[in-house]
């Protein structure tokens, strides 16, 4: 078995990361305004990483848990989510603006209710 309040730990540290990309993407309405200006390419930036962070706690995250927490859950593509993590992380340089415009407007949210789920499951009953 597993540290929990190390999971759970983790757990907060991804949708603290989430809420983060929702905060900076909130007046975000194109991936162009990513480029648009320099407090849209700020912004990128602060977004991408977020996401490396978060791709990162996902990996040490399955590894902790032996692989087994995450596929509990399937409502999110944790291949694909741990995946951004490499892309960002070693093609920096050519981040597709359209492409993390699309993972947060329509992935991000259910990340953060999934991971809220998570760590709702985990906490252990009040006696």
């Amino acid at each position: 078995m597993y540290d929990v309040e190390l999971v759970l730990e983790i757990l907060s540290q991804i949708k603290s990361g989430g809420l983060k990309i929702e905060r900076r993407f909130s007046k975000i309405e194109t991936a162009d305004d990513f480029l648009a200006t320099e407090d849209g390419t700020d912004k990128l930036d602060a977004i991408c990483m977020m996401l490396i962070a978060i791709g990162e706690s996902l990996k040490n995250l399955d590894k902790i848990t032996e692989f087994q927490l995450l596929d509990q859950y399937s409502a999110v593509d944790w291949k694909g989510a741990k995946g951004v993590r490499d892309i960002i992380s070693h093609h920096y340089f050519d981040i597709d603006a359209e492409a993390i415009f699309t993972i947060c407007k329509e992935r991000i949210p259910g990340l953060i209710d999934t991971i809220t789920e998570m760590i709702t499951d985990l906490i252990p009953p009040m006696s």
